[in-house]
């Protein structure tokens, strides 16, 4: 018969175990959400208040919470934002812990990780390495992300949403699924920025230029080769009050050249709401200059 590791003087054994409870007490302030079709993960971020995955909350009411003791709780919507994939619920603790955040800016290649959610059935997890630590980056919704953070590890179903926890149990980001469905962690940092916006006022703002762009190809004459058409534009919005015109090109940002509507997309985030942006211009084949004080985006 196999000698059995003994916990104590085994270095796999001991590591084992501490593994076990380090994800036992970071599962104790990780909720599971029922919030449609499917369940996914959440972290109690403050008392009373739970941050989940956006992109994973299916509907905003009828959304029940399951404690890590079984007892199932309703909860309230109080904001979402796409541009970042947090969505923010308000419930009643009844004594949860909140979790214990960390900061996700030492992170480097290689640093060990653990992804940690609760299936209606309990606890679930992952461990692995972090497998890109960089810098800041905008989602395709134009959000702002403090850092790249791409780990190397499987997500248990129904973890999106969960904590991504390091080797001291602290919460160094959310666990969400990113373009070809690899596993990222939202910052802390960045999660903060958003529940303060949506805890304030039930959305993150955006800026709003006010007009429907298209990008389109210049002739081979001009020095730019590529910009961004107005197609449409709102009659009471920033675009129409700087003296824009449907048929206008935007080449320049800033100072930036602009090719595709993304470009000028991912500049409308929060933070530039009341900016005022200078733009190259080519209207009728002939340069121009406007600036343009950015309002927010109305709610729809």
């Amino acid at each position: 018969m196999a000698e059995i590791a003994d916990p104590i003087t085994d270095p796999f054994a001991l590591l084992s175990e501490r593994t076990a409870a380090l994800i036992e007490s970071a599962a104790q302030s990780v909720v599971a959400v029922a919030g449609g079709r499917r369940s996914t993960s959440g972290i109690h971020w403050r008392a009373g208040v739970i941050v989940t995955a956006e992109e994973a909350l299916e509907r905003d009411d009828d959304i029940a919470v399951s404690l890590p003791d079984g007892r199932q709780v309703p909860a309230t919507l109080a904001g979402r934002d796409p541009t970042t994939d947090v969505a923010v619920l308000r419930f009643q603790p009844d004594g949860l812990p909140v979790a214990a955040l960390g900061d996700a800016a030492p992170l480097r290649p290689g640093h060990w990780v653990i992804a940690v959610g609760r299936h209606r059935a309990g606890t679930i997890a992952s461990q692995g390495i972090v497998g890109v630590a960089g810098p800041a980056w905008q989602s395709q919704q134009g959000g702002t992300i403090d850092r790249m953070i791409r780990l190397d590890l499987s997500l248990s179903l129904g973890g999106e949403g969960g904590a991504v926890v390091d080797t001291a149990g602290r919460v160094l980001g959310m666990s969400v699924l990113g373009p070809r469905r690899r596993v990222l962690a939202i910052p802390t940092s960045t999660i903060e920025r958003a529940v303060d916006r949506l805890l304030a006022k039930g959305h993150v703002a955006r800026a709003y230029l006010g007009a429907s762009l298209e990008a389109v190809r210049l002739v081979a004459t001009q020095s730019d080769k590529r910009g961004v058409l107005i197609v449409g534009i709102d009659p009471e919005g920033p675009a129409a009050r700087a003296g824009l015109l449907v048929g206008d090109i935007i080449s320049q940002w800033n100072g930036a050249t602009v090719s595709r509507v993304r470009d000028i997309w991912r500049a409308l985030g929060a933070d530039s709401v009341g900016t005022n942006v200078a733009l190259a211009l080519l209207r009728g084949g002939k340069p121009e200059t406007a600036t343009v004080t950015l309002g927010e985006r109305p709610i729809s």
